[in-house]
């Protein structure tokens, strides 16, 4: 911390000129900061001609969305980069490149992405990518499996649970996923005509056991080095492209984990949709929104288990049939972590633009509680839900 300073656009232009790794440093001249989430600053770093070229992103010692009194670990920022770093060993065409960090500055330098466009921007304004959901798939599939135990070795996978070890960003996921939306707490964020409705999510004890189960797994499983926040904004999209970034809730957790909150993102754009769209163009861009999900699950599960059966070294875990077994607790896992990420953006404290920005009070309120009701059934049946076609069946249920 001694050498920590916050950087002002000056300060990310000369550090780019000197780890970006370009052949001509001081091509680059001018920087802005871009930075809209909760955490971070972020800077483009432009040349003369005003072309993007580099990202210079700096983790405050605090979150950005409430200030100083919510002190923040910097060792995020190397978390972050080398749960990065990771992945991109084994999904480069899918995963942002790091190309420089310091830990003491909490700093890292990473490839420009301003060829691409941020999902959930798109999603909204109902621009379809036809192969994002299954580029996203094929990303969360490659790097799962590699930091499992059917790839690693036992000390390796050891090894990685020790360098992965997330505390403070982790108890933000806790509280935020597992505990602020079922209790009275200031974090909470919802609209005053939805009281009754978050009341009763407080009043309901079946749904906080499985919550409470769902915490546990999420305290306790460590199968695979996750990303920790994939959501559509902390993905990029192009045509034919797609880049995970923003991973500094990496840890070594359960697999469910990563889907269940890709998932839920898909459907929180699902429930929002009629809130900018005509009844007609909701419509068909929520049935696309559900095929995107079916092409999650089964690019995610068909890699992973043709992974499995190719790669697995241990030798009990590659006893046919497993892998198999595997994915449906994984399954499982996944949507009941859907549910929570549904109540936890409807109800707490980071809320999503699918949602918030519909500008009609009464259907933005509308879509809350679709989401707040779909959430609360998912987290309740996970178990009875045992396909990606019975997923899509409950959700036509709940609309």
């Amino acid at each position: 911390m001694s050498h920590y300073r916050t950087f002002t656009a000056r300060d990310a232009v000369a550090y780019a000129q000197q780890f970006a790794g370009l052949d001509d440093p001081c091509a680059l001249v001018d920087a802005r900061e871009v930075g809209d989430g909760n955490l971070n600053l972020v800077f483009k770093i432009f040349d003369r001609e005003g072309i993007s070229r580099i990202i210079v992103k700096q983790a405050l010692p605090y979150v950005r969305c409430v200030g100083e009194s919510w002190p923040l670990t910097l060792d995020r920022a190397r978390l972050e980069a080398q749960t990065l770093i990771e992945h991109y060993q084994h999904c480069p065409q899918h995963t942002v490149k790091i190309h420089h960090f310091d830990p003491q500055l909490a700093v890292m330098v990473m490839e420009d992405l301003s060829s691409h466009k941020i999902w959930r921007g798109e999603l909204i304004h109902n621009i379809h990518y036809p192969q994002a959901a299954a580029q996203l798939g094929e990303y969360l599939a490659q790097t799962l499996f590699h930091t499992s135990d059917f790839f690693l070795h036992p000390h390796e996978k050891k090894a990685l649970v020790a360098r992965f070890i997330n505390p403070e960003m982790c108890e933000i996921t806790e509280d935020l996923f597992f505990n602020d939306p079922y209790q009275i707490h200031e974090r909470n964020q919802y609209p005053a005509e939805l009281e009754a409705d978050i009341a009763a999510l407080r009043d309901d004890a079946a749904l906080k056991l499985a919550v409470a189960a769902l915490k546990h797994r999420f305290f306790s499983h460590a199968e695979a080095l996750l990303h920790g926040d994939i959501h559509s904004g902390s993905i990029f999209v192009a045509e034919g492209s797609l880049k995970a970034i923003d991973a500094e809730f990496g840890y070594v957790g359960p697999i469910g984990f990563d889907i269940g909150t890709a998932t839920g993102n898909l459907l929180l754009n699902y429930c929002g949709l009629p809130g900018h769209l005509g009844p007609r163009d909701a419509a068909a861009a929520r049935e696309q929104r559900l095929a995107d999900i079916h092409t999650l699950w089964n690019t995610f599960s068909q890699r992973f288990q043709a992974l499995a059966e190719e790669k697995t070294r241990d030798t009990a875990l590659a006893q046919p049939g497993y892998a198999q077994a595997f994915l449906q607790k994984v399954w499982a896992d996944a949507i009941g972590f859907c549910g929570t990420e549904l109540i936890r953006r409807s109800v707490g404290l980071s809320h999503v633009a699918d949602i918030d920005s519909i500008a009609d009070n009464a259907m933005r309120h509308a879509c809350l509680r679709h989401a707040i009701t779909l959430g609360r059934a998912l987290i309740l049946l996970a178990s009875r839900i045992d396909s990606v076609d019975e997923l899509i069946a409950r959700v036509r249920q709940y609309s």
